[in-house]
């Protein structure tokens, strides 16, 4: 039995009596009533009516290469004829996971060469807050179990990874989080930085938040700093250049592991394979999923620096811990074929020489002058813009949330995949968008902004 032997509304009614959505208002979408996306095709994704929708948010941050992808389908299905499962325990494992371990040894930073699997970026945070306190306690400091984040950081949806993050509804619903987590100020510029404080200066003073941190909680107590490159979830926050330099070099100086949260900037999105790659850093661990199979199977892989595994390996004995899909080889099959894709077809090369510059001109081009827009910003293929009632003072609209809303509604009827994370508009299309997409993208956001601008 497939959907297309039921109708639209029958669908609509079986999701309603049945499933319950990730970040949802559960009683408002079911009396709207859910849009089912029934197929996609490169750039584009068509719902249940037929109506096709451009989509910049490539799924979920994760469709890196595009949809209808023949030869990811194809791995796995050779993969499930061979072995279709079998568990990394008992001192096994199987070839696809082997491969991929040393594919991403090479790809990963210089003294980056170890892999950890789970099947989301928030198993792989539980994973990295585990290891990074288990490393100090193998080196004899077991009280170094502090790790600070940051507001508005987003680490996944488990108790840690919510607890690593910064979102404070989230933490509203926890009941109780992970202890010895610190959150100090974000380098959002838009809204933090001080009248007449350059670009440089307030990178500077976000990355000393994190240095008052370390010396209130005391450098011995301190585990690890961790961070998105690029605040994806919280609304793509791009740091001034001023400040991972700065942050290296405190986590430097006070002893503190440089923990990564790529999951949303791994595997070509900032125009190398990784963001750390992208501005110089040296981290000890790397969070990635999403884009690690463009979506096409579930799968995460910590990479973790040589310091610590080489404690792990050599002091650790048995490190109680894993998942059952560790490893998992057909999810491991498609990453192989994903990641060949990339390198294959150029696509990190686009994105850093060609389709991310035209994408930041294109859109301040576009909108950059429209009254309701204070700020447009990106990096490689993720973009923000921020939705504001006076573009002049950047006075933001009442109510938080309701102009994002209106401009993500306007822009899915006209066919654009928006995002809205408070009145704060984000873009993080498939990497294999052209020229001609983001032209189409910016006509589009346009419309949406020009409707929105009528409606508020």
């Amino acid at each position: 039995m497939t959907y297309q032997n039921f109708s639209l509304e029958r669908l609509q009614e079986m999701d309603a009596a049945h499933h319950l959505h990730p970040f949802t208002d559960h009683k408002d979408l079911r009396a709207a009533g859910t849009r089912i996306i029934t197929r996609a095709d490169g750039p584009f994704v068509y719902d249940a009516e037929g109506r096709e929708i451009l989509d910049g948010m490539a799924g979920l941050w994760c469709v890196n290469v595009g949809y209808g992808r023949n030869e990811l389908a194809e791995a796995a299905y050779a993969q499930m004829k061979e072995l279709p499962y079998y568990n990394s325990f008992f001192r096994c494992t199987t070839p696809t996971p082997a491969l991929l371990a040393e594919k991403l040894a090479q790809i990963a930073p210089d003294g980056v060469s170890q892999v950890f699997y789970g099947s989301s970026g928030s198993e792989a945070n539980d994973t990295a807050l585990r290891l990074v306190r288990h490393y100090w306690a193998l080196e004899g400091k077991p009280h170094k179990r502090k790790v600070i984040s940051r507001n508005w950081a987003y680490h996944g949806s488990t108790i840690a990874g919510a607890s690593l993050g910064g979102m404070a509804a989230m933490h509203g619903q926890l009941n109780g989080a992970v202890p010895d987590i610190v959150h100090v100020m974000p380098p959002y510029a838009f809204e933090l930085r001080h009248d007449g404080e350059s670009d440089e200066a307030f990178g500077l003073r976000a990355a000393k938040a994190v240095e008052d941190a370390i010396l209130d909680a005391g450098a011995e107590n301190v585990a690890a700093f961790i961070g998105e490159p690029v605040m994806g979830a919280g609304g793509v926050k791009i740091a001034p250049d001023s400040y991972w330099p700065e942050i290296q070099r405190i986590c430097r100086k006070y002893d503190v592991l440089l923990m990564l949260d790529e999951v949303i900037t791994g595997y070509g999105r900032t125009g190398q394979w990784f963001a750390a790659q992208t501005f110089g850093l040296e981290p000890d661990t790397i969070t990635t999923a999403k884009a690690l199979t463009s979506g096409y199977q579930p799968l995460s892989a910590l990479l973790v620096g040589d310091r610590i595994s080489s404690t792990l390996v050599e002091k650790g004995g048995e490190f109680f811990h894993g998942y059952t899909y560790s490893g998992h080889p057909v999810a491991c099959a498609v990453a192989l074929a994903n990641l060949d894709i990339i390198e294959r077809e150029g696509l990190i090369e686009r994105v850093r020489d060609e389709t991310g510059p035209y994408l930041a001109k294109a859109l301040k081009e576009a909108i950059g002058d429209h009254d309701i827009v204070g700020e447009v910003r990106s990096i490689g293929l993720m973009a923000a813009i921020e939705i504001v009632k006076d573009n002049s003072t950047r006075e933001r609209y009442p109510n938080v949330g309701v102009a994002g809303a209106t401009v993500r509604d306007h822009a899915i009827a006209n066919g654009m995949m928006l995002r809205a994370v408070g009145d704060t508009m984000i873009l993080s299309p498939p990497l294999i968008w052209t020229k001609e997409t983001i032209d189409m993208a910016c006509e589009r956001i346009r419309y949406a902004l020009d409707r929105s601008a009528i409606d508020l």
